[in-house]
C-alpha cells in the first residue's frame, strides 16, 4: 500500500496509544516486520494523563481513560523520535490538539523533523471535551484540522485522518477530510464509554469489531479510491482478512497488543504467507 512517499509493506501497523513510542514492543519482538508504527497521540504541551485505574477489562474488550498522557512535542522530538528513527520501522506520529492552531503547529514542527514518515491526525478522541481537545466530530471541523496540518508539510508526507465510529456520517467525514488533503482515513477509534467509577473513557477490543467493519465498508462504498486503514477489535489474521475484504487497504492492531505484544508481528507474518 503506497501513501505518498510511504509504502506500508506489509499492510499491518501498530495503532496509536497501544505501543507507547515503541520501546516496550521492540523489547518483546513487537516491531520487526511491520508496515509502520503509530505513536501515541502527541500534544503541544506535556500531559500527565488521568488517575489510576486507567484501564479496566470488560467481557468483550477494555475501557480506558488514559487521558492522552504524553511528553509534549519538545520531549518527543528530543528523546522519542530519535529512538524510533534508529529502528527499521516507519514512524507515523499521531497528533491531537486543543485548537486548530495547535494542530497546525504540531504539523509544522513534525514536517521539519527527520524520521517522521507520516502524520496521523486524531480527530476522534472519545472524551474530547473532558480533555480539552478540539471537537472535530463534525465533518466541517475535521476538514479544517486536516487543512491546517497539511498546509506546511513537505510534499509527499502522508496525512492520515483518524475518524470516530459515527457510522451514520462516516462517509461524509471521509469525503470532507479527503478533500482537505488527507491521503487516507483510519477507521475507527474507541467508542465513547464510561469507567465503573463514572469517568468518561473509550471502549476498544472485540466489542467494537463489527462496528469498525461497518465503518470501513461505508467509506469504501462512498469513496472507492480513498485508502482506508481499518482498526477495531483485530486480534488474529482472520480478523485482519475480514477488514481487507470489507475494503480496507491496511489494518492497525491495538487492544490485542495489551494481551499479546507480538500480535501485530504475528498477523503481518501470517498475512504475508497467505494473503487470501
Amino acid at each position: 500500500m503506497d501513501l505518498g512517499a510511504l509504502t506500508l509493506n506489509p499492510p499491518v501497523l501498530v495503532a496509536s496509544g497501544c505501543g507507547g513510542t515503541g520501546r516496550e514492543l521492540d523489547a518483546l519482538g513487537g516491531l520487526a516486520g511491520l508496515g509502520a508504527f503509530v505513536t501515541r497521540s502527541i500534544t503541544l504541551d506535556a500531559r500527565e494523563g488521568g488517575p489510576a485505574p486507567r484501564i479496566v477489562g470488560t467481557p468483550s474488550g477494555l475501557v480506558n481513560a488514559v487521558g492522552l498522557q504524553n511528553p509534549g512535542i519538545d520531549q518527543f522530538l528530543a528523546r522519542e523520535l530519535p529512538w524510533l528513527a534508529a529502528h527499521d520501522v516507519p514512524a507515523i506520529v499521531s497528533v491531537a490538539g486543543s485548537s486548530i492552531g495547535e494542530y497546525a503547529d504540531l504539523g509544522r514542527r513534525l514536517g521539519r523533523s527527520p524520521g517522521v514518515a507520516g502524520i496521523e491526525v486524531n480527530l476522534s478522541v472519545p472524551d474530547a471535551a473532558g480533555l480539552n481537545i478540539f471537537d472535530a466530530r463534525e465533518p466541517f471541523s475535521a476538514a479544517r484540522v486536516i487543512a491546517a496540518v497539511r498546509r506546511d508539510l513537505p510534499r509527499g508526507m502522508p496525512v492520515l485522518a483518524k475518524l470516530g465510529p459515527q457510522s451514520n456520517r462516516i462517509g461524509e467525514s471521509a469525503r470532507a477530510v479527503a478533500e482537505a488533503g488527507a491521503d487516507a482515513v483510519v477507521v475507527t477509534n474507541a467508542v465513547p464509554a464510561l469507567m465503573p467509577d463514572g469517568r468518561p473513557g473509550g471502549l476498544s477490543g472485540p466489542a467494537i469489531g463489527p462496528l469498525a467493519l461497518r465503518c470501513v465498508y461505508e467509506v469504501r462504498v462512498a469513496l472507492p479510491d480513498l485508502p482506508v486503514i481499518g482498526v477495531g477489535g483485530i486480534a488474529c489474521a482472520a480478523d485482519a482478512r475480514a477488514f481487507l475484504a470489507a475494503g480496507a487497504s491496511a489494518v492497525q492492531i491495538g487492544t490485542a497488543l495489551l494481551h499479546d505484544p507480538t500480535t501485530a508481528v504475528r498477523i503481518a507474518a501470517e498475512l504475508g504467507g497467505d494473503p487470501s
